[in-house]
C-alpha cells in the first residue's frame, strides 16, 4: 500500500523568494519539496547512455566540469529551507558524479531523502564508493530514506532486485536531467509499470514534464509520487494544480487497490 504524494520541484520556483515559495506549496497541500541538486567541480560523465546535453554547454576545463549543465541547489540552500520552512520534507535528487561524497552534507542540512542516479555507479563499477548497495547503506545510516533514479535511456531492469528491494524510492526520469520545462517523454512510462510490478510496496516517483495533462498515464502505470515543477510554480493558482494532481493519483491507486 502506498500514499499519493505531490512533490513540487523547487528548481522551478522563484529563487528570489525561495522560502516563501516553499511555504506556499506546503500550505497548498504538497507533501514533499523536490530539491534537484547539481554540483560543480565534478569530472564530466554522461548520466545517460547517449546524452542529449550538447557538449558546447559544458566547460571543458577539468576543474569546472559539471554532471549536468546547470548548477542549482546545494547544502547551504537546503539548510536555509530547513530552518525557515517548518516541517519541510526535502526530497533531494542528487544529479552528481560521486553520490557517496554528498550524503553527509545533505543529511546535515536537513535532507529527508537522498536519491542518486544509478548511471553514476556505472562509471566506476569497481569502486566501493560507487556500489549502489553501499551508497544506500550509507544513506540509511545518515538517517535519510534512499532513492535510486534512472534516466530516460536506462532500462528499468538495470535496477537489480537487491538494489530495488533495499531502496525506499525508485525514480523514473521522464525528461533528460538538468533542465526544467522539458517535454514529457511518453516512452518512459512503461518503466513505471515494470517497477511497480516488481516492487509493489515501494514509492515510485516520476520526474520531468509532469502536469495535469501527463499525470494520468504515470498514475495508471503505478507511480504514487509525482514531481511537478513548472506545472505548479508556473500556475496562477498552484494549490489548484497540486490538488488536481493528487486527485488523479489517488483515483488510480484506488483502482489498483494500492492506496494507503
Amino acid at each position: 500500500m502506498v500514499k499519493a504524494i505531490v512533490a513540487p520541484s523547487v528548481l522551478a520556483s522563484d529563487f528570489g523568494c525561495l522560502t516563501a515559495e516553499c511555504k506556499r506549496v506546503i500550505k497548498d497541500g504538497a507533501e514533499w519539496l523536490h530539491m534537484g541538486e547539481f554540483h560543480p567541480f565534478l569530472f564530466l560523465f554522461w548520466i545517460l547512455w547517449g546524452s542529449r546535453v550538447p557538449i558546447m554547454m559544458i566547460d571543458k576545463k577539468p576543474s569546472n566540469r559539471h554532471f549536468v549543465p546547470n548548477i542549482t541547489i546545494g547544502a547551504p540552500v537546503l539548510a536555509c529551507v530547513a530552518k525557515s520552512v517548518e516541517g519541510a520534507y526535502m526530497d533531494c535528487h542528487m544529479m552528481v558524479a560521486d553520490p557517496m561524497r554528498w550524503i553527509s552534507d545533505v543529511a546535515g542540512a536537513g535532507g529527508a531523502s537522498y536519491t542518486f542516479h544509478l548511471e553514476a555507479c556505472f562509471q566506476k563499477p569497481d569502486s566501493p564508493d560507487h556500489d549502489p548497495l553501499a551508497i544506500i547503506e550509507r544513506i540509511h545510516a545518515s538517517g535519510m530514506r534512499a532513492g535510486v533514479a534512472i534516466s530516460p535511456d536506462t532500462p528499468s531492469d538495470q535496477i537489480s532486485e537487491a538494489v530495488g528491494s533495499k531502496a525506499d524510492l525508485l525514480l523514473v526520469m521522464t525528461v533528460h536531467p538538468g533542465r526544467g520545462g522539458q517535454k514529457f517523454i511518453d516512452a518512459c512510462v512503461p518503466k513505471v509499470a515494470q517497477l511497480r510490478a516488481r516492487f509493489p510496496k515501494k514509492d515510485i516517483q516520476v520526474d520531468g514534464g509532469v502536469g495535469p495533462k501527463t499525470v494520468k498515464p504515470c498514475a495508471e502505470a503505478g507511480s504514487n509520487v509525482v514531481v511537478a515543477g513548472t506545472a505548479v510554480f508556473g500556475a496562477p493558482q498552484p494549490g489548484v494544480v497540486i490538488q488536481e494532481l493528487k486527485s488523479v493519483i489517488e483515483a488510480e491507486l484506488k483502482k489498483a487497490g494500492t492506496l494507503t
